[in-house]
């Protein structure tokens, strides 16, 4: 049976790059997207390389959004083997700022709920669908910047870098994963966060040292993991990043 996956923030960037690799892979694949002109302009550049994307619309602002991306998966695939929480917000537009005495309410509540709270409400409900795989996947798009092992350590490469609503809310999403890693270790599904790398996008700026196009490689070795592939870590590429 065809393997299906779901990717959130899937239009562009990082999460088209992998929903692409994956269906060149032979997996299915569900774009997901706030706005379904921008998804369906995506599903008509994967059209146009031959490959035939599905749509539903996924806005991390909308509380019933999860309710409806089961529904539609449920419905017409029955099952969810990959899901790939992809959708992320740097609101400054910066990640080289030191603002943890300024940073706004608002700034950290609206990228916790969009990094943090929207990850676990929309993965508690499609993992009934991801239970009925053979080989479920579930992999949180993290950073680097998550690690707090890493800001803390003397010379750290990544000390600059000190948005703090971003860099806390996926160390939480980090724990998120870490839990229900351990949750479900017993069964066949694998939770992985991973680093994609500094990749030039919206949100890494055009600064970063990787071209979007390589973006998808971690994302899509965590989807696609083995039976015998870890669960409960953070990762780039093969290396393990510490917490």
């Amino acid at each position: 049976m065809e393997k299906v996956a779901f990717i959130t923030g899937a239009n562009r960037g990082i999460g088209f790059e992998t929903s692409k690799k994956l269906a060149e892979s032979g997996i299915k694949v569900i774009l997901g997207s706030r706005d379904l002109n921008k998804g369906e302009e995506a599903v008509k550049k994967l059209s146009n390389l031959g490959i035939d994307a599905d749509l539903v619309k996924y806005d991390a602002f909308d509380v019933d959004a999860p309710e409806e991306v089961y529904k539609y998966i449920s419905e017409k695939y029955k099952k969810l083997d990959i899901l790939i929480n992809n959708a992320g917000v740097l609101l400054t537009g910066n990640l080289f700022v030191t603002n943890s005495s300024d940073v706004s309410d608002k700034d950290l509540k609206d990228t916790f709920q969009t990094n943090f709270f929207s990850v676990i409400s929309l993965t508690q409900k499609l993992i009934p669908l991801i239970k009925k795989s053979n080989a479920g996947r579930i992999v949180n798009v993290s950073t680097i910047l998550s690690s707090l092992t890493l800001h803390s350590a003397k010379d750290s490469p990544i000390t600059p870098a000190k948005e703090l609503a971003y860099n806390a809310s996926k160390t939480a999403l980090n724990a998120f994963t870490i839990h229900l890693a351990i949750e479900l270790k017993d069964t066949n599904i694998k939770v992985n966060s991973g680093h994609p790398g500094w990749v030039k996008t919206e949100l890494g700026g055009p600064n970063a040292p990787m071209e979007v196009e390589e973006s998808y490689k971690t994302s899509l070795r965590l989807a696609t993991l083995d039976d015998d592939g870890p669960s409960g870590g953070l990762f780039h590429d093969d290396d393990i990043i510490p917490w």
